[in-house]
């Protein structure tokens, strides 16, 4: 069986999904990441590859999130690219015809916005816990409830009570005062809802035509408070595609296969590249002022990549002495 492979490295996960040649998600992996990406990366590898028959050809591998760049090195990856593009392309061949994104993940979020399939506008959140997966797991483990039950519960709530989910801070202040006068748990989930949603379409959404079909993804998307927030906020259903916590993932493996198709062979290093010892590190560049961070990757110490550098003095200088099929793309 020919396949691609798709890995999106985040903050706080690692997704790993297989497609065959026609396009049809047939394992996936996540993992934790846990402050070791290389080391979370290459355990999702093994897991997969213990996963696959035999017959299984790997023909091409794409990479996306925070760690493309890192998982791409590593793996050889034929496409690396960033998680608007993963996304969009993920959501379009999943529920053709899609017009607006929202996706929540574990620290993060961002809206994508596609008119005849291609990304008209996008904007990102990356500077506040406020609604994000990471938020909603803090809350719900304070007020020792499962994070599956979040959403049922949510559901149930009569009144939803008004919190302020402008700041994380404040949002869970307000919580707490809620409960102290007495509000039941199912209305204050649902108000948390309410103000989280309220929070993305203020940020992101301002000003954006948001206009049907409109999926929802990212991990926050299996709850389903947030669902129904999200529908009476927007007066919109809001579809939940298949594979909505790994799409990002998907969207990789569909772009190495289109990049494959071009090129006629792939980078991939196989599967042997979870037993080699890989460190990333780095260091501050004081040639200029724009004080740049360098990343650099070692394999067994040797550095076989660099990246950050806005002039190219390190990456450049490195790539220009390393082989062709060592080079970042």
């Amino acid at each position: 069986m020919k396949s691609y492979m798709g890995i999106d490295v985040g903050s706080v996960s690692i997704n790993i999904v297989l497609i065959d040649e026609h396009c049809q998600v047939r394992d996936a992996v996540y993992l934790r990441t846990q402050g070791q990406p290389i080391k979370t990366l290459q355990k999702g590898l093994k897991e997969m590859a213990s996963r696959l028959p035999g017959s299984t050809q790997i023909k091409g591998v794409g990479t996306t999130g925070s760690g493309r760049h890192l998982a791409g090195v590593i793996l050889g990856a034929d496409a690396i690219k960033n998680e608007i593009t993963t996304h969009a392309v993920a959501a379009s061949h999943l529920v053709p015809g899609v017009q607006t994104i929202l996706e929540i993940g574990g620290q993060d979020s961002k809206i994508i916005l596609l008119r005849n399939n291609v990304v008209s506008d996008f904007a990102m959140n990356t500077v506040c816990a406020a609604g994000t997966g990471s938020f909603l797991d803090q809350q719900a483990g304070r007020l020792n409830i499962k994070i599956e039950d979040f959403g049922p519960i949510a559901l149930k709530a009569s009144t939803p009570v008004r919190i302020a989910g402008r700041c994380a801070v404040f949002a869970e202040s307000d919580m707490i005062h809620k409960q102290q006068i007495g509000c039941d748990i199912s209305d204050i989930l649902a108000g948390l809802c309410e103000a989280l949603v309220r929070n993305y379409l203020n940020n992101l959404g301002k000003g954006k035509e948001i206009l049907a079909p409109v999926v929802f993804q990212g991990g926050v998307a299996a709850n389903l408070g947030m669902i129904k927030a999200f529908e009476q906020a927007l007066n919109l259903p809001v579809q939940i595609p298949p594979h909505y916590n790994v799409m990002g993932a998907v969207g990789a493996a569909l772009l190495a296969r289109e990049a494959v198709k071009k090129s006629l062979s792939s980078r991939f290093k196989g599967f042997n590249v979870v037993d080699i010892n890989y460190r990333a590190g780095g260091f501050e560049c004081s040639g200029c002022a724009n004080c740049c961070e360098v990343i650099e990757i070692r394999k067994n110490e040797e550095i076989i990549a660099r990246w950050g550098d806005r002039c190219g003095k390190w990456s450049t200088a490195l790539n220009n002495d390393l082989n062709t099929e060592e080079k970042i793309s």
